[in-house]
């Protein structure tokens, strides 16, 4: 399962949604994500399902990496699935034993809870599959460039939010080797009680701990010694700039917002 985090990595290609600027995508992921949350009824939530598609098919990026990136989220979206189910009232009972009742309406606000849940997934996963982690940092920076009339230090907080993003798909391998090592070595993460596999994760969190703090001491090393410094005086090679489809690629989300209010407006809520 480990395995299967996509998380951060990024996906070489050539396609629509990768050619647009840095910038434009992480305010379209936020429209995205605005959206889906706007959402009341099965027919707005039609609507962004409609725009993520579209957005899946332009990034070219295999529909196979999406998946991959559900899997590891689907014991959370069954958990939730499942609150809902038993905790949501309703007049349509469909089963009841003890003080579990279910109800049509608890089954209809498990499924858009669930659907919720994956749109935002495949939405957040776009932007790391179609986007250079240099090309993130540049936009965060550039995007949150406002608050430095307030001296906060954007370019720091930049640089750190898309680290910690980059160092997710090699913490995950980390992982995997120290998991190997320590089956060689006669350990039992599958069998037993629930105590003892927590017990039996400790060896792996503690080498993974101290290989973390490894990894971030050379990198700090390599950056002292490329005598990296941020903010103002750093240049750029590649210079960002908005360009008609970006604009038009904003334009149309902000349209498909406006619908998703207005299908709220006619056909109400589910939820």
């Amino acid at each position: 399962m480990i395995s299967d985090i996509t998380i951060g990595q990024y996906y070489k290609g050539n396609s629509f949604i990768h050619k647009l600027d840095a910038r434009a995508k992480i305010l379209l992921t936020v429209l995205f994500i605005a959206m889906i949350f706007m959402c009341k009824n099965f027919l707005s939530l039609g609507l962004t399902f409609v725009f993520v598609v579209l957005s899946v098919l332009l990034s070219a990026v295999p529909v196979k990496m999406y998946l991959k990136s559900l899997k590891p989220i689907i014991p959370i979206v069954i958990f939730t699935a499942v609150l809902n189910m038993l905790y949501t009232g309703g007049e349509t009972v469909l089963y009841s034993f003890w003080k579990i009742t279910l109800t049509a309406e608890g089954l209809t606000t498990a499924a858009f809870f669930a659907a919720r849940i994956v749109l935002i997934i495949i939405s957040s996963s776009i932007l790391t599959y179609t986007t250079v982690p240099t090309m993130l940092t540049d936009a965060i920076e550039k995007l949150l460039s406002p608050l430095k009339v307030f001296k906060i230090p954007v370019h720091s907080l930049a640089m750190m939010m898309t680290l910690a993003l980059r160092f997710i798909p090699t913490l995950i391998e980390e992982i995997g080797k120290i998991t190997n090592a320590q089956k060689a070595r006669g350990a039992d993460f599958e069998s037993g009680k629930l105590l003892q596999r927590i017990k039996a994760i400790i060896p792996i969190i503690i080498p993974l701990v101290v290989s973390s703090f490894r990894r971030a001491a050379e990198l700090a090393d390599a950056m002292n010694c490329r005598c990296y410094t941020g903010g103002n005086t750093r240049t750029r090679m590649k210079q960002m700039k908005f360009c008609f489809k970006d604009f038009v690629s904003l334009l149309v989300f902000c349209i498909g917002i406006a619908g998703v209010v207005l299908l709220n407006i006619k056909f109400g809520a589910v939820i």
